[in-house]
C-alpha cells in the first residue's frame, strides 16, 4: 500500500503548481482522498478532501476559490491543482488515502516565494 506524491517545487506568488499523487496496493475507487499540508513549525491541516466518486469535496477556508482537488480512478491519482499560490502556502504537501487504517505519502515540498 502506497502513495506517493509529486509536483511540488519552487514558485513565484501569484503563480501555479499542480500536486499528483499516485496510489497502489489498494481499491483506490473505494476509498475517500484527501490532501493536507504542514508549514514549518506549524501542525498538519487539512487541505481538500474528496469522496470516493468525486463528490463530497471540501476545502480550507484559506484555499477556497484557488485550490481544486480532482482524481482519476482509472489512473488510481489523485491532484491538486494550485492557482494564486501565497507565501503562507508554503508547506509540505501529502495525500491521504481514508482506508481502514488511513495511509500517508511522504509528502512533496512546495516554496511560494520570490
Amino acid at each position: 500500500v502506497q502513495l506517493v506524491e509529486s509536483g511540488g517545487g519552487l514558485v513565484q506568488p501569484g503563480g501555479s503548481l499542480r500536486l499528483s499523487c499516485a496510489a497502489s496496493g489498494f481499491t483506490f475507487s473505494s476509498y475517500a482522498m484527501s490532501w493536507h499540508r504542514q508549514a514549518p513549525g506549524k501542525e498538519r491541516e487539512l487541505v481538500a478532501f474528496m469522496g470516493r466518486s468525486g463528490g463530497s469535496i471540501n476545502y480550507a477556508d484559506s484555499v477556497k476559490g484557488r485550490f481544486t482537488i480532482s482524481r482519476d480512478n482509472a489512473k488510481n491519482t489523485v491532484y491538486l491543482q494550485m492557482n494564486s499560490l501565497k507565501p503562507e502556502d508554503t508547506a509540505v504537501y501529502f495525500c491521504y488515502a481514508h482506508t481502514l487504517g488511513g495511509v500517508w505519502g511522504k509528502g512533496t515540498l512546495v516554496t511560494v516565494s520570490s
